[in-house]
């Protein structure tokens, strides 16, 4: 489940944790064995006679927070205390849990979703000596009832307030049922889509991904829900982009690329962290202080609590770092995790290591004191068994659907669009719809929606086209496949048939319902199944191909690109994806999205970004230059690309100023017109590069970005303001460095722009 810009500040980062490590081989985790021992000493010396407690009401100010909680602290037993950091998977049969929750042994569920459960342990909870709430946490990402487009199209909108609505609209639904933390918003930056889970994040942008993370942020909360920021930190960058394996990140790197998001997470309000479960640069993070404790909670100040991933304390013993879950446990509760999800390990051990002194009691209480506070926060004290009893609550189903829409309409990117084949207009007399997804509803992608959880009706493309069709306009439909996600052919000879007949093919793909998301990476990036072999016998047909591609990732599209007249990038589109999809196919609504990932030409070329370093040898096609032999250096589409049905012009970019000291500022101004014949959105970009530096710098860095809308033949100004202080960059020491250097600003409809003024920026 797992699981901002940098500020300008001057101190060093304490550096990754190279502490030499035993090597042990790879053990497997015991199972929950209960000790006898409980270690009375403990138990009863801080145990004052008391009944379920006279609920007051919760304290609102800070002081009076930090209050409550000290005084709470006071009172609670150190079984009481370990209680609160222990944090378990529903179980079933869920009785012993029930009761483990009265007597104040767990702090929070995990995977409580039925309204009847939540209930029950909220009742016990409250029957609890201390009578001290709990959290209910769930994935709760992009679906609870209502599917969304996953995180990654909604970065594709550059629009962060639909992100915010969609985290809100998720987050109301998950309320209503009683849930009250997710573990969201996922903001690691990848350059590599093999890594399944890019789905789940903002694509390759620091920046970008910043944006989005801090709206995710304010959705979930303003829809009631704690987040829980993941996975800290750069989980993104996987070898040979296969999950779960380590990484090799340097300090400017990680400073730079990986931790802006989650930055920017923490200042929009994230309650609680989930540490990453992989290595950096030997480490598991699990049990890494120098990012958890060091970086996370001293130099970023996270007053809030660190939860492991799933069972990621006991995997410490997998990693060759523990021998056994008593030893994994101390190891991670000592590198600042404070909360155990789902090992137990914490339940069973850490009352035996405050007794030998492995763990220090003032640590136990910091561990405590992070959740008592963030549930003090949350108002969770101030919760009435009355609130319980109207569980679930209703939400207004068409609002969220309105919400949904919208976000998959801004969400798909046209990155090709040869003869303007698209939209579909009137004069296209037959089309052939091609592809057995486009006739399902089964399949949108919601893995991280609750299993089991009934989802409503959705309308499926052929029905939404079908209710579009013109006069005079016919809609033929062929399956193809055996199944939605065209791992089986049914009938080539029909569909190839049904091309034959048409004016233009419109031929619905989509990546194998089983190959997105956690754990499932992927060595090859072209159409999965059986659906290139349909696409060769459909282009033979010489008639016009619209490709759309359902996806969760960047694909490697070079061998289809040359097959087809235009492609729409339509993600994973959700429960009213369908429907919009088939509006802008038909030209209802115009596509306004742009890519948040590069898309490469062939798996070779990854990882890749835009915003690569210069080389000493850059490509000019002679042999001693940067480059391939067998392939183009280029992508296959940039990052920020995307087309509309309109055209538009960039004409200048004018800066206020010339130059700037190391703390000025000044205004950029980009002039856009639309030069095509019907309205449009286009995402103006503003990109910069340090010419000269102490260290090499990207050879393109976004700054800025803003989504504008014009009509047929309007102009607009528009206006980025540029300040010095977010130029910078992170050395080798963790100082943030602002250079006197030239500067080279771009401005363009994507990150391939040439359009570009000088900058000189200047010491005070």
């Amino acid at each position: 489940m797992a699981g901002c810009s940098g500020g300008p500040g001057r101190a060093s980062w304490p550096g990754h944790n190279r502490a030499a490590h035993r090597i042990l081989p790879a053990l497997t985790l015991p199972g929950r064995m209960r000790f006898l021992l409980v270690f009375t000493l403990f138990v009863l010396s801080a145990a004052p006679a008391a009944a379920n407690p006279v609920r007051e009401a919760a304290p609102r100010s800070p002081a009076a927070i930090e209050a409550a909680v000290g005084k709470l602290l006071g009172r609670m037993t150190l079984k009481e205390k370990i209680g609160q950091l222990h944090f378990p998977s529903l179980a079933f049969p869920h009785e012993p849990q029930i009761e483990a929750v009265r007597r104040g042994e767990i702090g929070a569920m995990l995977n409580v979703v039925d309204p009847r459960y939540i209930k029950a342990f909220a009742a016990a909870a409250r029957d609890s000596r201390l009578g001290i709430p709990m959290l209910y946490a769930i994935d709760a990402i992009y679906a609870l009832k209502i599917t969304f487009p996953p995180p990654l199209a909604w970065a594709a909108t550059w629009r962060p307030e639909l992100a915010e609505t969609a985290s809100y609209e998720v987050a109301r639904e998950a309320r209503a049922v009683g849930v009250n933390w997710t573990f969201a918003p996922m903001v690691d930056v990848s350059r590599d889509p093999r890594w399944g889970r890019v789905i789940e994040g903002a694509g390759e942008d620091a920046f970008l991904a910043s944006a989005f993370s801090a709206a995710r942020v304010k959705g979930y909360r303003r829809g009631g829900l704690a987040t829980s920021v993941k996975h800290f930190v750069g989980y993104g960058a996987p070898e040979g982009g296969r999950d779960y394996t380590g990484t090799e990140i340097s300090t400017p790197e990680l400073l730079d690329r990986y931790l802006p998001p989650f930055k920017a997470a923490l200042e929009a309000g994230s309650e609680t962290v989930m540490a990453s479960f992989n290595t950096i640069n030997g480490v598991p993070v699990t049990m890494n202080r120098a990012l958890v404790t060091d970086l996370l909670k001293k130099r970023l100040g996270f007053d809030g609590f660190v939860t492991s991933d799933f069972v990621a304390i006991g995997e410490l013993v997998n990693h060759g770092v523990a021998r056994d879950l008593e030893e994994a446990s101390v190891l991670a509760f000592k590198a600042g995790i404070d909360f155990d999800m789902a090992s137990g390990g914490y339940d069973l051990y850490l009352a035996r290591a405050v007794a030998d002194g492995r763990i220090k009691m003032t640590d136990i209480d910091d561990a405590v004191r992070r959740v008592l506070r963030v549930k003090y926060r949350l108002g969770l004290f101030d919760q009435t068994a009355a609130e319980f009893d109207g569980l679930p609550r209703a939400v207004d189903e068409v609002a969220v659907r309105q919400s949904a829409r919208e976000v998959a309409r801004e969400s798909f990117v046209l990155v090709k669009n040869d003869k303007a084949a698209l939209p579909l207009t009137s004069s296209t007399g037959t089309i052939a719809l091609i592809g057995a997804s486009a006739d399902s509803a089964q399949h949108d992608h919601s893995w991280w929606g609750p299993a089991g959880h009934q989802k409503p009706e959705t309308e499926t493309l052929r029905a939404a086209l079908e209710k579009r069709m013109r006069p005079g306009q016919t809609l033929i439909f062929e399956p193809a496949f055996a199944d939605p996600c065209g791992r089986e052919l049914k009938d080539k000879t029909a569909a190839v048939a049904a091309a034959k007949r048409a004016d233009v093919v419109v031929y619905n793909v989509i990546e194998d319902c089983e190959i997105q998301g956690e754990g499932v990476s992927r060595a090859k990036l072209t159409l999965s199944g059986r659906q290139q072999e349909m696409l060769d016998a459909l282009a033979e047909t010489g008639k016009p191909i619209v490709l759309v591609v359902e996806t969760g990732r960047a694909l490697v599209l070079a061998e289809a690109e040359r097959q087809v007249d235009a492609i729409l990038i339509a993600w994973h589109p959700g429960t009213e994806g369908r429907t919009a999809l088939a509006e802008v196919l038909t030209g209802e609504v115009g596509p306004s999205g742009k890519l948040p990932m590069t898309f490469p030409r062939s798996e070779g070329q990854i990882p890749i970004s835009y915003n690569l370093l210069p080389t000493g040898r850059p490509f000019t096609g002679s042999r001693y230059t940067t480059g391939y032999i067998d392939e183009k250096q280029t992508p296959l589409y940039p990052f920020g690309h995307g087309l509309t049905y309109t055209t538009f012009a960039y004409d200048q970019i004018v800066l206020s100023e010339p130059k700037m000291t190391v703390r000025g500022e000044i205004d950029v101004d980009v002039d856009v017109r639309n030069t095509g014949s019907r309205a449009g959105s286009e995402v103006v970009q503003l990109y910069t590069r340090q010419l000269v530096a102490s260290r090499s710098r990207p050879v393109k860095e976004l700054r800025a970005f803003e989504k504008i809308t014009l009509k047929p033949g309007e102009a607009r100004t528009v206006r980025f303001r540029l300040k010095a202080k977010d130029l910078g960059f992170h050395d080798d020491a963790g100082r943030y460095l602002v250079e006197a250097a030239p500067y080279k600003i771009f401005a363009g409809g994507s990150s391939d722009t040439a359009l570009a003024a000088d900058l000189l920026v200047t010491r005070d």
